[in-house]
């Protein structure tokens, strides 16, 4: 019987359990079990305190990577300047309303802290790409081309399609940007509605799944499919062009030695961050009414233009769809929901029994 069960017969007043129960106790009872008491409670919301020291441990991680690898921040780029700017806005209404006196004042302190966090959770992750890159070694491209081949996919005559077409050129490459647009729309609502647990949940999962990428890509680094696959003049450069072709064995060399913020180029192919991102988006709004089928058709766009703009193999994208839900089922088991069940006891008559 699990607990709160009323359609069980020992838990009825007319049953000889409940009358031995009233025996015993010498008192009358009469139990209103109530189901609607049922009721599940919210995710308790990750504490912020567990986020900056989980993003202090992986700044210090990723700073072992950079020096391990002879690698260093480009001082003099110019992005610089807009990264310390940004940092400094949300560090600033983050703690200038850190006690909010009204709803606004909450919206702008939850939105510097999200937007800010998942801005640093990117960053990171895109640097780490480049230590990472220099700790590889081998490729993995004829193997995922095999599973290819076995899924029916056929990347060249995907890729032919698309560089014949430039309407679906510039509809790919804008779908391929909104990796940025998502997580503005799902971290807004949370701000503005006040979910913390939610957004919190979502940057956990967000940088768990980080975490994975980099550890999958040192193991299975890849050229591309479009460096591994097409021969002859290239009809079209995608968003990705031949990065990782061309960064990954500079890397690996240490022939690179500074990284400039405006420069960062993307090098993962196994796992797709971009399919990791779509699943991980998609998830997040499904329970938003008003951002589910906008951020859902947003995503599945994003995904199509994937094989070409991200130059990535359909075995690397649905590595990273699993990736994806490995990453936001582990977090959501660390913070799952705690049911409590409620039975409501009502004494109406109490008499001693007499013998």
């Amino acid at each position: 019987m699990e607990f709160g069960d009323t359609h069980d017969p020992r838990l009825h007043e007319s049953s000889p359990h409940w009358n031995d129960l009233a025996e015993f106790t010498g008192t009358h009872i009469d139990l209103v079990a109530d189901t609607s008491a049922l009721q599940a409670v919210p995710p308790s919301s990750i504490p912020g305190g567990w986020l900056i020291a989980g993003l202090l441990i992986s700044g210090f991680c990723v700073i072992l990577m950079m020096v391990r690898a002879s690698l260093s921040i480009n001082a003099t780029a110019p992005a610089n300047a807009l990264v310390v700017l940004g940092a400094g806005l949300a560090i600033g209404a983050r703690f200038a309303f850190r006690s909010p006196q009204n709803e606004w004042q909450r919206t702008v302190r939850d939105g510097a802290e999200y937007i800010g966090l998942f801005a640093l959770i990117c960053l990171m992750g895109v640097v780490a790409s480049y230590p990472a890159a220099a700790e590889s070694s081998g490729f993995a491209d004829r193997s995922l081309e095999h599973i290819d081949r076995l899924l029916g996919f056929d990347w060249v005559r995907w890729y032919d399609f698309i560089a014949s077409h430039p309407s679906l050129q510039l509809l790919g490459s804008w779908a391929y940007a909104s990796i940025y647009v998502s997580p503005v729309l799902l971290l807004g609502h949370f701000a503005i509605a006040g979910r913390q647990a939610q957004a919190r949940l979502f940057m956990a999962s967000f940088w768990f799944a980080a975490i994975l990428t980099l550890i999958l890509f040192i193991a299975f680094p890849a050229r591309g499919p479009l460096a591994y696959l097409w021969r002859g003049p290239i009809p079209y450069m995608p968003t990705s062009a031949l990065y990782q072709a061309v960064l990954i064995p500079i890397l690996r060399a240490h022939a690179l030695h500074q990284i400039g913020l405006d420069a960062l180029r993307g090098l993962v192919c196994v796992p797709s961050f971009h399919t990791e991102s779509a699943v991980l988006y998609i998830a997040a709004a499904w329970p938003i009414a008003r951002l589910r089928w906008p951020i859902l058709a947003m995503n599945i766009a994003m995904l199509l233009s994937t094989p070409v703009e991200g130059t990535h193999y359909l075995s690397d994208m649905l590595g990273g769809a699993l990736v994806a839900l490995f990453a936001l089922g582990t977090v959501r088991l660390l913070t799952s929901q705690r049911w409590s069940p409620v039975v409501r006891v009502r004494p109406l008559r109490a008499s001693t029994l007499r013998g």
